[in-house]
């Protein structure tokens, strides 16, 4: 019993709790209750994951409940969003409902509270309420209409109903304890006054119930039994007890409000009126932009609803409000499309190759793997000529030892094509590179199973030929701000710390002709780039992919360890990391554990090597064949690593048979098993 206790988080223990006392399972109901002001974003995504997977746990219905007690501010547009988002995150609602339902019980409610004299009409102004209502440390101020009778008050809220009054003339509250240590206990205000349409009861009302009132009394009315709401509300859950105790009967369910905290990320803000700001001021291009961190933003960045919800298991449910790191969710997406994603080639920063040797105006078709983790995934077909485009950043005329890509007088293979060698350039006027002229070994053909196509080569370069590639538009998308907490600073206001660079426009990337047939939405993995999406501003003569994340996370920040600025001043910045050498030491890292981890935690362990090792050569690999054989847990790293680099194209050289001769023989059988996969 203590260890299913132990891996229940704290509201699946009170629930449990609840159902040990007595509380019937069929009487289990959630709801997942947005006001409908905004789109959703991926703290909203941690509540939908809890309150439906809660419903999936225990086979209980979850309501869909749309809060629009605020005409200001809502619109059917986020109604229609909001439905959008939770259908594509996977779940299934019971119900549809809206608070505007139940207005007419509302106000029934609050009639019945001015009859039994615990609500009544007040006339002043919302700045002399305020200071009435004192501070939590000195008492209220008793309102002077706190003592109207009954049926004066009867009168003016059916004035206020009828429309006879301007907004901001009288408000209802609720006669509650002006002395109450919770401030929101003093005389809470129940109905308004709102002269505008309302998005699904138009004119038919011109008083409005305030979310607290409206709240816990629609919980009621769908026999909600455990509200969840974030830290934030806390301080209302007597409120909602108290609404609660003037209307229950005892013959239905009564709700029980218990709080979570609320899911913070880091890099970005999470405030609907911040993010409303972004969108208004065009710091972005609308709630959907793949820099927000809303639902529609992230779906149109290329993330999966498998990845979101993988990361908000991760995350898991707290207590206490927390900030978590940004990095964990670019995780999830990754891990996720490592899986599904389809291998392309692209080529964004080209410079041109030209292979003296091979035959002008002869072309072949070679076969790409589709998914090296993924069997069954087949290949697809991709033109290779004599002319080609390749990253100019994977040429140096003088590479150096620790340069593992194109270098003169040195060789490379071509991603499931040939080794080639560079002999040399040709440049402009001003030094440029404008050509790279190599010779090609012809009979090292990746797969054609000679000798040739078995040389051990320092490095494999992805490319493109010029005469069948395809254009299209790049956006790679950073983080929308410089700073960790961007609107945690009290002195500062939070667009002080957006990010100049957080979207770079490439106009004229290269890929090859596989990509004319992908449909919006459509995800790949572009070789050694990272993954990206089709994006719906799309069309046949101009796709426009967006970069979804990278192969692996580029951020660091530099510490300054001596006359640091003060905090206003101090901004994170932008480090890329692509030494080879570091991936492989964190392999190392995970590795030397790896023999005693288990279960989800050896998944992950593995599905982390193999992630790394996409930036790791044969070169920096093979020193570790030598370890010795009692570290077994670095051996099978080594065995795992080197099993990505067989997929993604390395040919077999005689050290890697002998190291795996060696792995099959040793006595740990978990190393064996992991040599016989790639044997």
């Amino acid at each position: 019993m203590k260890e299913h206790t132990e891996s229940l988080n704290f509201l699946e223990q009170i629930i449990e709790e609840d159902l040990a006392a007595g509380l019937s399972k069929d009487k289990l109901r959630f709801r997942f209750p947005p006001e409908p002001n905004g789109y959703l974003h991926i703290g909203h995504a941690a509540s939908i994951c809890l309150n439906f997977g809660l419903g999936e746990k225990y086979d209980a219905p979850v309501n869909l409940r749309f809060d629009d007690t605020n005409p200001a501010k809502e619109e059917q547009e986020y109604v229609d969003a909001i439905k959008n988002d939770v259908a594509w995150l996977g779940f299934k609602w019971a119900k549809e409902c809206y608070s505007s339902d139940y207005f007419q019980e509302l106000y029934d409610w609050a009639v019945q509270l001015i009859k039994e004299g615990k609500a009544y009409v007040d006339g002043q102004s919302s700045e002399a309420m305020a200071e009435q209502k004192g501070t939590p440390t000195t008492p209220g101020v008793d309102s002077p209409y706190r003592n109207t009778s009954v049926e004066d008050n009867l009168a003016l809220f059916e004035r206020m109903k009828n429309g006879e009054f301007e907004p901001g003339t009288y408000v209802l509250r609720a006669k509650i304890d002006m002395a109450s240590p919770n401030m929101l206990m003093r005389d809470p205000i129940l109905y308004r006054i709102v002269n505008k349409a309302h998005h699904r009861t138009g004119t038919d009302w011109c008083i409005y119930p305030m979310y607290d009132w409206a709240h816990g009394e629609s919980d009621y009315i769908e026999e909600v039994s455990h509200s969840l709401c974030t830290l934030e509300f806390k301080p209302h859950r007597e409120l909602y007890d108290w609404f609660l105790d003037q209307i229950y009967t005892g013959k239905t369910i009564r709700p029980k409000q218990r709080e979570f905290a609320r899911r913070n990320l880091s890099y970005t803000v999470m405030s609907k009126r911040k993010l409303l700001d972004l969108v208004n001021s065009k710091v972005v291009s609308g709630w959907d932009d793949p820099r927000m961190p809303t639902i529609s933003g992230l779906r149109r960045r290329g993330y999966t609803p498998a990845a979101i919800r993988k990361f908000s298991d991760l995350a898991g449910i707290a207590k206490r409000d927390n900030v978590t790191d940004v990095s964990l969710l670019e995780f999830c997406i990754r891990e996720d499309l490592n899986k599904t994603a389809t291998r392309v080639m692209g080529v964004l920063d080209p410079v041109k190759l030209v292979l003296t040797n091979y035959p002008e105006g002869k072309s072949e078709i070679l076969h790409l793997e589709n998914n090296p983790e993924e069997p069954n995934s087949g290949t697809h077909e991709v033109p290779f000529s004599r002319e080609l485009y390749i990253e100019r950043e994977d040429f140096k005329e003088e590479g150096g030892s620790k340069f593992f890509r194109l270098s003169l007088g040195n060789e490379v293979r071509l991603k499931s094509a040939y080794i080639i060698k560079a002999d040399s350039v040709v440049k402009d006027s001003e030094g440029n590179i404008l050509e790279i002229h190599c010779t090609v070994d012809l009979d090292s053909k990746s797969g054609s199973g000679t000798e040739a196509s078995m040389r051990k080569v320092k490095g494999t370069l992805h490319w493109v030929s010029i005469a069948h590639a395809i254009t299209a538009e790049i956006r790679e998308y950073d983080r929308l701000f410089l700073d960790e907490a961007p609107d945690a600073h009290e002195d500062r206001n939070f667009l002080e710390f957006l990010n100049p660079d957080s979207l770079k426009v490439i106009k004229n990337a290269y890929l090859e002709p596989y990509l004319a047939g992908a449909k919006v939405g459509d995800k790949f993995q572009f070789q050694r780039l990272g993954y990206f999406t089709l994006d719906k501003d799309s069309d046949p003569s101009n796709l426009v992919f967006n970069k979804t994340v990278g192969l692996r996370d580029t951020w660091a920040k530099v510490e300054q360890k001596e006359n640091a600025p003060a905090p206003s001043a101090q901004k994170t910045v932008v480090v890329e990391n692509t030494g080879t050498r570091n991936a492989l030491t964190e392999i190392q890292k995970i590795a030397k554990k790896y023999t005693n981890l288990s279960g989800s935690k050896l998944e992950e362990a593995k599905a982390d090597i193999q992630r790394l090792a996409e930036e790791v050569s044969l070169e920096e690999l093979e020193p570790l064949f030598s370890t010795a054989a009692k570290k077994v847990g670095t051996r099978i790293g080594v065995v795992i690593t080197l099993g990505v680099l067989l997929k993604n194209g390395q040919t077999r050289t005689e050290s890697i048979d002998q190291f795996l001769a060696s792995c099959l023989s040793d006595e740990n059988q978990d190393l064996v098993n992991e040599a016989k996969a790639i044997s």
